[in-house]
């Protein structure tokens, strides 16, 4: 199975539940013992935790690039108590990763894919690929 749950989907009430997320890298924090990862699909963003407890796994996190798209294997729980993030949906959970596969990699992007990108429109059109994955562009799409 690729996955069984989308980035944006996850909640409270899955707390304790196994999951397989597959989408892009978009954000890596490296705090030594623990790796944060926020990963992303066209539903949302999942912040996915690699601990001490798996030391490969927590290596290989170490090694991704932005924009990498993986597919991560780990078990729902909520985020400690003052660690919410309520700007997001999935903000009071997090995946404590004990798998990862790298899917594909990428070259550095010329552009953050992010809403308030800072690229002028010649260079947007040119990678348009990309920038047709901002939430913006998305939600232009939608029916």
């Amino acid at each position: 199975m690729l996955r069984t749950h989308t980035c944006g989907e996850l909640r409270k009430a899955h707390e304790g539940k196994e999951v397989i997320l597959c989408g892009w890298v978009k954000r890596i924090r490296d705090h030594g013992e623990i790796v944060f990862v926020d990963l992303w699909d066209r539903y949302g963003i999942t912040q996915v935790v690699f601990g001490p407890e798996k030391k490969e796994v927590k290596r290989k996190a170490k090694e991704l690039g932005l924009e990498w798209v993986v597919r991560v294997k780990g078990r729902v729980r909520r985020r400690p108590e003052g660690q919410e993030n309520p700007d997001l949906p999935t903000g009071e959970v997090e995946v404590e990763a004990y798998e990862i596969e790298v899917l594909n990699r990428s070259e550095v992007p010329p552009f953050v894919v992010v809403d308030d990108v800072k690229a002028g429109e010649e260079l947007r059109l040119r990678y348009r690929y990309l920038d047709l994955r901002r939430p913006t562009m998305l939600r232009n799409f939608e029916i």
